[in-house]
């Protein structure tokens, strides 16, 4: 199985969503054997998309980012919420893979997307509680992240979640076990 690794939490070290997304991994490593390409958005960072790329004859960055994401059969992606939605880093990537013709095309009933039996698992690590009650309204970064994939055509996704992570360490430690159980089912 090939396995296609981003990680975008800009805290390398103190990182939930990159602890998670590791653990992810691990755990799909001990299921099978896995070809695994790991793409670090914060210490390799894509810069912005600027119009000089989209308008190119020659697309290096896109075509090796598609390529990647094409040649995956699993995606494990790293999200923690920033301001609500998703870093920059892991948004540069996908204004990279959402391509006109390429990863989705316009028809007649709407878009249809191109990208089809891939498996994800998304590592989202949230400071606060966005799952449920009021706050579920600002949630902009797993809707975003689902919204994107289904737009391409990827749907089996699976949020393994560690929210409350900066409300004490009680929370702390019920959001990690929380995603610790998810985990063990996949």
């Amino acid at each position: 199985m090939k396995v296609l690794h981003l990680d975008s939490g800009i805290f390398l070290e103190q990182s939930v969503s990159r602890q998670v997304s590791q653990n992810i991994v691990n755990k799909l490593k001990e299921k099978q054997d896995i070809t695994l390409v790991h793409r670090d958005l914060v210490a390799n960072p894509i810069p912005h998309l600027a119009a000089d790329e989209l308008l190119a004859e020659e697309k290096p960055l896109i075509n090796e980012l598609v390529q990647e994401l094409l040649d995956a059969d699993t995606l494990v992606i790293g999200a923690p919420m920033y301001n609500f939605t998703i870093p920059t880093q892991l948004k540069a990537w996908f204004d990279r893979v959402l391509q006109a013709g390429v990863t989705f095309k316009y028809t007649e009933q709407g878009p249809q997307g191109l990208v089809n039996g891939k498996k994800v698992y998304i590592a989202s690590g949230r400071g606060g509680i966005y799952s449920q009650g009021e706050a579920q309204a600002m949630d902009h970064q797993e809707s975003y992240l689902k919204q994107a994939l289904a737009f391409i055509g990827i749907t089996d996704v699976t949020i393994i979640r560690a929210e409350g992570m900066n409300m004490g360490d009680e929370p702390r430690q019920q959001g990690f076990k929380e995603a610790e159980q998810e985990i063990e089912t996949i």
